[in-house]
């Protein structure tokens, strides 16, 4: 098979396992928001995100995870002289902490499914930043290659967080402020 044909199979999958990781992400922090509603509510609610975390998890996330890194082997293995190239070890290395996040994720999947709530709906809108910062990272990287330096690309990711982690502090703020639930207004 051509090489452009493998790399454009690659980032299809990488495009469709990081939309699993974004959603997925979404989905735990509902299904722990619903764990203050009231019954039938809160039932009705968590069986549903249990259905869809389910579905989202295993037939397209974790498929995409073994069908990027499928493609990602073959172009490594098609064009070898990538791996003495020093933004790729950075580049693998940010792949591999994907590789963790993805885990995790799994852990905490598992965790709901069962009815085990260990996180707040705050904590879970940080850890779902993760990825956010990772692609950043790994497109920069690919795109600019040696052309960046790596004092200015790791400042900024590191500056990149900080935003993010304010702006999830700015809405828990405003979501203090103004109810963004309509059920609530409701009653």
């Amino acid at each position: 098979m051509d090489f452009l044909y493998i790399k454009a199979l690659h980032i299809i999958f990488v495009i469709t396992w990081f939309a699993g990781l974004f959603y997925i992400g979404r989905l735990f922090i509902y299904h722990v928001e619903a764990e203050k509603k009231d019954q039938p509510a809160k039932n009705i609610l968590q069986t549903q995100y249990k259905l869809m975390t389910k579905r989202l998890w295993y037939i397209i996330t974790w498929p995409s995870l073994f069908l990027a890194s499928f493609f990602a082997f073959w172009l490594l293995y098609k064009n070898p002289i990538y791996l003495e190239m020093p933004w790729m070890h950075v580049k693998l290395a940010f792949v591999l902490a994907l590789y963790f996040y993805h885990a995790f994720c799994h852990k905490i999947y598992k965790e709901l499914q069962r009815n085990e709530i260990n996180y707040s709906p705050t904590k879970l809108r940080i850890f779902n930043e993760a990825p956010t910062v990772i692609l950043f990272a790994v497109v920069f990287l690919v795109v600019l290659k040696n052309t960046i330096s790596w004092v200015w690309g790791v400042t900024g990711i590191i500056l990149f967080g900080v935003l993010l982690m304010l702006g999830i502090r700015f809405y828990k703020k405003l979501r203090k402020r103004k109810s963004w639930d309509t059920s609530e207004k409701i009653k």
